[in-house]
């Protein structure tokens, strides 16, 4: 069996330090935001045909994050919350985090997820991922 890649190129699944990642590449969209929501789409597809509990890791890095974004992250996260064990998001800014905490609370977007948490770098990230 070859290697396998998800819809976004990540390599699944990503070992990293004794443990293995599913990495969601969502930077790089700048203002393409239809594409992001279809790539969205895909990579739940994805998730759902392991059927598997993952350990997630988000790079949002070079896109313009707006409160649609972050309605349609948080919706596709609680659809795939029986198939994480764990989320982990980069590259957000204190500023970002604030605001999706606001816009989940002001459109009553709530999440379900066992555990979640923002990192500024990608390695302690992927660190506390594969940490018990």
């Amino acid at each position: 069996m070859g290697i396998v890649k998800s819809p976004g190129g990540s390599i699944y699944p990503y070992a990293y330090k004794g443990g293995e990642i599913h990495c969601l590449k969502y930077g790089s969209f700048f203002d393409k935001h239809e594409a992001l929501y279809a790539l969205m789409k895909a990579e739940e597809d994805f998730i759902i045909s392991t059927n598997r509990k993952l350990r997630i890791w988000v790079d949002f890095y070079e896109t313009r994050l707006t409160d649609q974004i972050w309605i349609e992250f948080m919706e596709s996260m609680n659809r795939l919350k029986d198939h994480i064990r764990k989320l982990a998001i980069v590259g957000f800014s204190i500023r970002q985090k604030w605001s999706l905490r606001k816009v989940c609370r002001q459109l009553n977007v709530k999440s379900n997820l066992p555990i979640i948490k923002f990192f500024d770098d990608p390695e302690d990230a992927k660190a506390w991922l594969v940490s018990e």
